[in-house]
Order: C-alpha cells, then sequence, then structure tokens
C-alpha cells in the first residue's frame, strides 16, 4: 500500500493491530509501540525497551515475545511511531519468524496507516 492509499478501508483484523500498538505506545509512554499476529490469530503487544544493558524496538519485543509464546508464524504485524519508516532490523525480526512478504503496517501516533510494507 502506498501513502496515498492509505486512506483505503483497513482489515479489521489489521486495524485491531494499530489499535493494541497505539494503546501501548500511550500507556507506557514510550516511542513506539507494535503488535503481532501470529498464525493461529493470537495478538502480542510490546513496547520499545530502552534500558542500560538492553534496547529493542517495540517491533522486535513483539516478536520475540510471539516467539517465546510458542509462535510458529505471524499474519502481520504493526508499529505505532513518529517514525517515517520501518527500521531495517524491525522488518528482519518480522520476516524471520513471519517470512518475506508479511505486512508490517506503519501508523502515525494518531493510529492512522501510513504505509503497509512486506518483510523483506
Amino acid at each position: 500500500m502506498s501513502d496515498e492509499a492509505a486512506t483505503v478501508d483497513i482489515d479489521p483484523e489489521d486495524k485491531k493491530i494499530i489499535t493494541l500498538a497505539r494503546s501501548v505506545r500511550a500507556r507506557n509512554g514510550v516511542p513506539e509501540g507494535a503488535a503481532v499476529r501470529d498464525e493461529t490469530g493470537r495478538t502480542y503487544v510490546a513496547g520499545s525497551v530502552a534500558l542500560e544493558s538492553l534496547r529493542l524496538s517495540a517491533l522486535q519485543t513483539a516478536v520475540a515475545m510471539a516467539v517465546a509464546s510458542g509462535a510458529k508464524g505471524l499474519e502481520a504485524a504493526a508499529v505505532v511511531s513518529a517514525a517515517a519508516a520501518v527500521a531495517a532490523d524491525d522488518l528482519a525480526a518480522v520476516r524471520d519468524l513471519g517470512g518475506v512478504g508479511t505486512p508490517v503496517l506503519l501508523a502515525g501516533p494518531d493510529g492512522t496507516l501510513r504505509l503497509t510494507t512486506p518483510a523483506s
């Protein structure tokens, strides 16, 4: 989906993970929130981690939570951030569990979908 297509109706399941990502961002007061949906439809939500000894993006943390919970694959991922693009390391984490082509949705802090990019 291009930036222009961002105004198109969003699948309800994708809207759900954007809403979850936005909620965790606001609740935890972190720069990013993320949510992933596994192959069974379960969702995992996380904010960015910024400890002295550990730094993970919200999407990396959500993928790690899915793996730790036994997920075997991902259907989709969402990040809510002020960033203009999804970081390469985040796309790699989604690709590792979901495979090439897993959609990664990037929404702004207001929850508006800005773009969808495949994990490649």
